[in-house]
């Protein structure tokens, strides 16, 4: 299974439901790449847009490149209203981009899908001299501030979790050096998200390997999370991490 190509199945519930960046992190990766009208950005795989309006913001000019062709139609009309956005529908892996270069090649919760024998290099390739390379993703903890509920939910999953394949994907960011990269850095930035169980379950229903949960086990799973948040009030406390990785290229 391509887990790459699932969200496209969900493209409302995706722009509604998905984990959103801090302001901080996009106030970061302008001030690092010098983002303004007379640079050019690349975002890989921007689903419904979740790390693309405050680039947007800049005037720059924008091209996003997702793989979903309903999500690339959501996308592109979403931000219809801005001249300098432009989106194609393709696969980052094997699209040609001519003699295109950017000042930017950034990825929200993406770049993690593609080897980084093909991706890092490739976005090595794209940039321009001293361009900017930024990746950044969310780490949510669901466990410390309600220990009690986390331990029955794990319960929930122990039960009824079986999706048909597992979810593996990893990168190691660090190794971005040995593709020629410098100026590594990793920044870190902390928020606090407060849901009911319906808003819970809608949330992690966005998540890839929960999108391809299948019965038997699938309405039990849901059923099952939604009645441990209720008994412990309807409420549930969760902590982002959002992780900034931060390369140039020289």
């Amino acid at each position: 299974m391509d887990f790459r190509k699932v969200f496209n199945s969900i493209p409302e519930e995706f722009d509604k439901w998905r984990t959103r960046y801090c302001d901080e992190v996009f106030t970061d990766i302008i001030e690092y790449s010098k983002l303004d009208c007379g640079k050019t950005a690349l975002e890989i795989g921007p689903g419904t847009g979740q790390a693309t309006e405050p680039i947007l913001k800049t005037e720059c000019s924008y091209l996003a490149i997702e793989l979903g062709e309903d999500l690339a139609k959501y996308t592109k009309n979403k931000f219809s209203s801005y001249d300098n956005f432009h989106i194609v529908n393709a696969d980052f892996e094997t699209y040609d981009f001519g003699d295109q270069k950017f000042d930017l090649v950034y990825s929200a919760a993406t770049i993690q899908w593609i080897p980084e024998e093909i991706g890092f290099p490739k976005v090595y390739n794209l940039l321009k001299s001293n361009g900017t390379f930024a990746m950044m993703f969310t780490q949510t903890d669901g466990k410390s501030a309600n220990e009690p509920l986390y331990m029955k939910i794990q319960e929930v999953y122990s039960k009824y979790f079986h999706p048909e394949t597992e979810y593996t994907q990893k990168l190691n960011y660090n190794n971005t050096k040995k593709y020629g990269f410098t100026d590594f850095e990793c920044r870190h930035y902390n928020k606090t998200r407060e849901l009911n169980a319906d808003e819970y379950v809608s949330w992690i229903s966005t998540h890839a390997d929960h999108i391809t949960l299948q019965e038997p086990y699938k309405s039990e799973f849901y059923a099952g999370i939604r009645d441990a948040i209720l008994s412990f009030g309807n409420n549930i406390t969760l902590h982002d991490t959002i992780v900034l990785y931060l390369a140039r290229k020289p």
